[in-house]
């Protein structure tokens, strides 16, 4: 069936509100439908905005009336303070998607459901393999904030999936966003003077750049792909390389002390750190991306390494220091210390 009215969840986003302009772009859709309890700021094109909140059950008067095809649920929030609290973020997050998907059961001219997800279903732990595939579970569960939220998210969207096979489910698991216009957690934390690290820890990350995960939810809304799907750019950073190519200096902190640092940074208003993402600052994560690439059918433009290089360029941050020849340095240190022990 093809998509011709398109529901938007969380319109007032970035992310929501740019889709809603890229899909508002597209001739074959008649109608985009952008929902949020505040009227998006951005320019959205000629997407129909309509104040609602999803947590209450009049979202299903609205899919009804509309007759919306296809849903796409961006309204997932990752950060308690852009909520209004810890309380009001989970509200929003898992009562307001079971408001959602109980509309979409519902709705007869619902036969496509796209939901925007996160690698953080995985968890971050010192146990996890080296790639996590979409088949794998997390080794240690996430037990609050938005990792959790999104673990129940996703189990009630697979259960409707379970009771409406008629409707066609995507489930994308984005690596962390960055690029040189979204604002996150990550984003600030890399735009730091000074870097808080863990003490003896140099975590992978991987990134998406916004503009293959903007491309992935295109297709995903206009195209046929059911399945969950990994999103990421090829290829991982250490912490420490990320923090070098940014040209910011890190300081690293015992383990304990990691969590007040995060408090205080929250309490500022520079860094909204939740404990899941500090855990990640401390384990890192990474993912395989083959069932993307192989059957969802997209190659990302950028990997992990240029997603982040064009971060730096675009938010003009001062490399104090070159990174290449602090890679080269590097290199030269670990030779001569692996030298060092055969000798001994």
């Amino acid at each position: 069936m093809s998509t011709r009215v398109v529901l938007v969840t969380g319109v007032s986003r970035y992310l929501g509100g740019l889709l809603a302009a890229e899909l508002s772009k597209d001739s074959s859709i008649e109608r985009v439908i952008g929902v949020d309890v505040v009227p998006p700021k951005a320019d959205v094109g000629r997407t129909e905005f309509v104040r609602a909140d999803i947590r209450n059950p009049i979202i299903a008067k609205v899919i009804a009336s509309a007759q919306v095809d296809t849903v796409a649920h961006m309204s997932v929030i990752a950060t308690p303070f852009g909520a209004g609290g810890r309380t009001a973020m989970k509200e929003i997050n898992v009562i307001g998607t079971m408001q959602l998907l109980a509309a979409c059961q519902k709705a007869p001219s619902v036969h496509k459901l796209v939901v925007k997800s996160t690698t953080a279903v995985y968890g971050s732990s010192s146990r996890d393999p080296a790639l996590f595939t979409e088949n794998m579970e997390p080794r240690s569960l996430p037990r609050s904030g938005y990792a959790k939220d999104s673990v129940e998210v996703e189990g009630y969207v697979r259960g409707l999936g379970r009771r409406r096979p008629d409707v066609d489910v995507t489930l994308l698991r984005f690596a962390n966003f960055i690029g040189p216009r979204i604002d996150t957690p990550l984003t600030r934390y890399f735009s730091l003077p000074v870097v808080p690290t863990t003490m003896g820890f140099d975590p992978r990350v991987q990134f998406v750049h916004e503009s293959d995960g903007m491309e992935v939810l295109r297709r995903a809304v206009t195209e046929d792909h059911r399945g969950t799907f990994n999103v990421a750019g090829e290829g991982v950073l250490l912490l420490s390389q990320a923090i070098r190519r940014a040209g910011r200096t890190s300081v690293p902190f015992p383990s304990p002390a990691v969590s007040l640092v995060g408090s205080m940074f929250r309490r500022t208003g520079l860094v909204d750190f939740s404990p899941e993402q500090l855990q990640f600052l401390q384990f890192g994560r990474g993912v395989d991306t083959t069932r993307l690439q192989e059957d969802f059918g997209y190659v990302p433009q950028y990997s992990t390494l240029d997603a982040f290089d064009d971060f730096v360029t675009g938010r003009g941050l001062t490399r104090i220091i070159d990174p290449q020849r602090m890679d080269a340095a590097a290199g030269i240190v670990r030779g001569l210390v692996g030298m060092g022990s055969i000798n001994a």
